[in-house]
């Protein structure tokens, strides 16, 4: 009988990590849902990975505390022992007004780093053991097309996924060979993040880059975790590398 694949996803409880999340179960694999502070949604994730099939381990931690990540995946080792895959998806962002820079408060800059940044390193640090006794180990993070081209964004978020591109590229070259490194960098997505960002225009500007996009619409969580799932199970020689996931936007405008 062969061993189910085992697979970590942080920020799994909504959003992009949801979708994630639910991809693996889909494909054999068994998951632990991180998550900081959506309980009800991380356990309501959890019932629909394991209607799937997958045995699940659901861990309460915020990213940016480093003794709180040693002790999330020393329970990820407990429990399955190995991982083959990690995707690291948790992230925050900031409050600001487009193009007013003293409306940033720096507390806001400095949380947004810390987890966006040094809380994916973290992660990744502490989960390299458990990958390296898997099979063909992956990790995928969560970028942004902001990271890679102005938008309007807040400036510390976009900074942050700036700093996830380099980041994934530098992990990938002191990883390698045994561990593949990659991103993915979604466009405009529908849901609540850019409901949140664009508020009362969210109808008005999402239909507009839908339009504006060469397949017509924007994308989806369920978009980005089909290819992350890709980039874990498949792409065996790709490592690095920023997928852009946004119809084509940015490469026809």
């Amino acid at each position: 009988m062969s061993v189910r694949k085992k697979a970590l996803v942080t920020g799994g409880a909504t959003g992009i990590g949801k979708s994630a999340v639910l991809a693996l179960a889909r494909a054999g694999y068994d998951v632990a849902i991180n998550y900081a502070s959506s309980a009800q949604a991380a356990k309501d994730t959890q019932k629909e990975a394991q209607a799937l099939g997958a045995q699940t381990l659901l861990l309460q931690c915020d990213v940016s505390d480093e003794k709180a990540v040693r002790a999330m995946l020393a329970e990820v080792e407990k429990t399955f022992g190995h991982l083959d895959a990690l995707i690291s998806n948790a992230g925050t962002t900031a409050k600001w007004k487009v193009k007013d820079l003293e409306s940033l408060d720096m507390e806001e800059w400095d949380r947004t780093f810390a987890v966006n940044v040094k809380g994916l390193f973290q992660v990744v640090r502490a989960a390299v053991p458990l990958l390296k006794k898997g099979t063909n180990p992956s990790i995928v993070n969560t970028a942004s097309i902001v990271g890679l081209r102005p938008g309007p964004q807040p400036l510390p978020y976009a900074a942050s996924k700036a700093a996830v591109v380099n980041m994934t590229k530098t992990l990938a070259w002191n990883l390698g060979p045994e561990i593949r490194v990659n991103a993915v960098a979604p466009g405009w997505m529908e849901g609540d993040w850019m409901q949140r960002m664009l508020g009362e225009k969210y109808d008005d500007l999402m239909g507009k880059r839908a339009k504006a996009t060469p397949l017509k619409r924007c994308v989806t969580a369920d978009d980005v975790a089909e290819t992350m799932l890709n980039l874990i199970q498949s792409n065996r020689f790709v490592t690095g590398e920023i997928i852009v996931i946004d119809g084509g936007f940015t490469s026809s405008t």
